[in-house]
C-alpha cells in the first residue's frame, strides 16, 4: 500500500470513528441522541437469567438513568414519576407481548409538610423503606398483563433510597434488604439503586475505537496498557423481578422466552410559570433494550432514536445493518495489520445469533420473526458458581463462546462479558466451541480481542435476589480515577 492510499484510509477511519465509535459499546449509556437527554427514561442494561439458587424462576434485572455520581445529592437520581418502565415477555416467537409487567412511581415529598422543611434528602438517620426520616420517600405499583387481562400485582410498594453515606444510611445492607417485596405467586420485586454491574473500558473505547491490550496495533499506536473499567464506582437505578417460570412461558416443553425492557412518556409537555411540567397526550415509547449493545455497535446514528421508537417485531427493517455492520469494517481499518481480515458484508451469523436465536440452544420457533429480544432457554440450568467468593466453577465471563451455554447470548447474567463476546463475533472470532458445534468462523487473532476489562470488581454480586451489588455510598465512594500522563 502507497504511503498516499495509507493516509487517505486512516482518513477514513478517523471520519468513521469521529462518526460513529462515540456511541460505540457504551450498553445504552447514552446511546442515542434524543434519549442521551432524559436519563430518567434510558434503559442503560437488560438482564435474563434463570435464577442460580432457584431454577424454577426467571430473574429479570432491567437498569435506567445511567453513570449516576454516588454523591449526587440532594434530589439523587429516582425513578421518574412521568414514565412508564416496561418489562416484555414473548414465549411464542412472533415478537410480541405475551406477558407484560409494567411499573409506575409515586414521589411524595416530605419535606414543607406538616412543618418539615429541609434542603436535605432525610432529617435523621434512614434504617428502612417506611421510614419517616426520608424525605422524598418513593412507591411504586406494578400490573402484570396476560393475553386480555392485566392485574396489579404489587400496590404502594416502597423503593430503596439512595446510599447518602454513614451518617443517613448507617447500614445500608439491611435498610436495602427492606425493599424485597414478595408478591403473589411467588414473585419477587425490588426497584432503587445499585452498583453499576456493567464493565468496559469506555474511556479507550471513545478514543477512536482504542483496546489498551491493543494499542501498539490500533492505526495510531500507543503503549500497551491494562483495560481501565469507565463504569466503576457509578450506581445505576434497578427494576428487578423475579417470576415463576410457569408464569411466563407457555410450557415446560416451550422453555424459550424472548424479553426486552422500555420505557414511555406521554407525547407532549407543558413546562408552567411555577416550574412544574405536565406531561399529556398518548403514551410513547422513548427507549428499548434487548440484546446489549445493539443500539450503539449496529444501528447507524441518524436511526438512533427511530429504533428506539420502534416494537421488536419491526426489526427486520434494520436487518442490513446487521449483516453489513460498520463495526466490521472500522475494525479492519483500525486493526487491519493485526487481524486477520473480518468479513464485512453477509453477516448471517449475526443476524442468527441477535436477530432469531440459535437452533437447538435459545431459538423459540423454528421461523422467528426478526426481533431484537434477549432469548433465554429456561430449560438449560444455571452454571455453578459462588459469586461472593468469586468462584466461576462451570461459569464463564464469555459463556457461549468458551461453551457455557447458560450466559450470553442464551439470556445474559451479570458476569457476562458482553462487551468482548460481541467485540469477538463482530471479528469472526467465536471461538471452538462455536466452531466445533455451530461451524462459526474462528479467526486467529481476532478470537482473542477484547478491551481489558473481564469483570466487575468495584461491587461484589449477591448469590441471592436481587443478585446485582449494593450502591457506592455518596459519602464513602468516589468514581475512580486514573490520571495518566499528557
Amino acid at each position: 500500500m502507497s504511503t498516499r492510499f495509507r493516509t487517505v484510509a486512516l482518513g477514513g477511519a478517523l471520519l468513521i470513528a469521529t462518526t460513529s465509535v462515540a456511541g460505540v459499546f457504551a450498553s445504552s449509556h447514552r446511546e442515542a441522541p434524543l434519549i442521551s437527554g432524559d436519563p430518567a427514561a434510558d434503559n442503560t442494561d437488560l438482564y435474563a437469567f434463570v435464577s442460580p439458587d432457584d431454577p424454577t424462576k426467571l430473574t429479570i434485572i432491567a437498569n435506567y438513568i445511567p453513570l449516576q455520581q454516588p454523591g449526587g445529592g440532594p434530589n439523587f437520581h429516582p425513578f421518574d414519576d412521568d414514565v412508564r418502565y416496561r418489562i416484555h415477555i414473548d414465549n411464542t416467537g412472533d415478537a410480541k407481548d405475551d406477558v407484560t409487567y409494567t411499573i409506575r412511581f409515586k414521589t411524595e415529598a416530605a419535606s414543607g409538610k406538616n412543618g418539615v422543611s429541609s434542603f436535605l434528602y432525610n432529617d435523621f438517620p434512614v434504617t428502612t423503606v417506611n421510614d419517616e426520616d426520608w424525605l422524598v420517600p418513593q412507591e411504586f405499583d406494578i400490573e402484570r398483563t396476560k393475553g386480555d387481562t392485566t392485574v396489579k400485582i404489587g400496590d404502594d410498594l416502597r423503593t430503596v433510597p439512595a446510599n447518602v453515606g454513614p451518617r443517613s444510611t448507617p447500614d445500608y445492607p439491611a435498610l436495602a434488604a427492606t425493599g424485597i417485596h414478595t408478591l403473589a405467586n411467588g414473585v419477587k420485586a425490588y426497584a432503587g439503586p445499585r452498583d453499576d454491574a456493567f464493565f468496559v473500558d469506555l474511556g479507550s473505547i471513545f478514543d477512536l475505537g482504542g483496546l489498551r491490550p491493543f494499542n501498539a496495533a490500533h492505526a495510531i499506536p500507543l503503549a500497551t496498557a491494562d483495560g481501565v473499567d469507565g463504569v466503576a464506582g457509578y450506581n445505576t437505578a434497578s427494576i428487578v423481578l423475579q417470576v415463576p417460570l410457569t408464569e411466563v412461558r407457555q410450557s415446560a416443553d416451550k422453555p424459550v422466552l424472548g424479553v426486552w425492557a422500555s420505557a414511555d412518556r406521554k407525547a407532549w409537555r407543558q413546562t408552567t410559570s411555577d416550574g412544574k411540567v405536565n406531561w399529556s397526550g398518548p403514551w410513547v415509547q422513548v427507549s428499548r433494550l434487548g440484546n446489549p449493545l445493539i443500539n450503539e455497535v449496529i444501528i447507524p446514528r441518524h436511526l438512533k432514536d427511530y429504533w428506539n421508537s420502534q416494537a421488536p417485531s419491526k426489526d427486520s427493517q434494520f436487518l442490513k445493518y446487521y449483516e453489513a455492520p460498520e463495526l466490521a469494517a472500522l475494525e479492519n481499518l483500525l486493526y487491519g495489520s493485526a487481524l486477520e481480515p473480518i468479513d464485512e458484508t453477509g453477516r448471517t451469523d449475526l443476524s442468527l445469533i441477535l436477530l432469531k436465536g440459535v437452533g437447538g440452544v435459545n431459538q423459540i420457533r423454528s421461523n422467528p420473526v426478526l426481533a431484537d429480544m434477549l432469548r433465554v432457554n429456561t430449560a438449560i440450568a444455571p452454571c455453578t458458581a459462588d459469586p461472593i467468593a468469586d468462584d466461576i466453577g462451570s461459569c464463564q465471563r464469555l459463556a457461549v463462546l468458551a461453551g457455557d451455554v447458560a450466559g450470553f447470548p442464551n439470556g445474559r447474567r451479570l458476569e457476562d462479558d458482553v462487551t468482548d463476546i460481541e467485540l469477538r463475533a463482530i471479528a469472526q472470532g467465536y471461538g471452538q466451541f462455536l466452531f466445533d458445534n455451530f461451524g462459526l468462523p474462528n479467526k486467529t487473532p481476532n478470537n482473542a480481542v477484547g478491551d481489558g476489562v473481564d469483570a466487575n470488581n468495584d461491587r461484589p454480586f449477591l448469590s441471592s435476589f436481587p443478585y446485582i451489588g449494593l450502591p457506592h455510598s455518596g459519602y464513602e465512594s468516589v468514581p475512580p480515577l486514573r490520571v495518566m500522563p499528557v
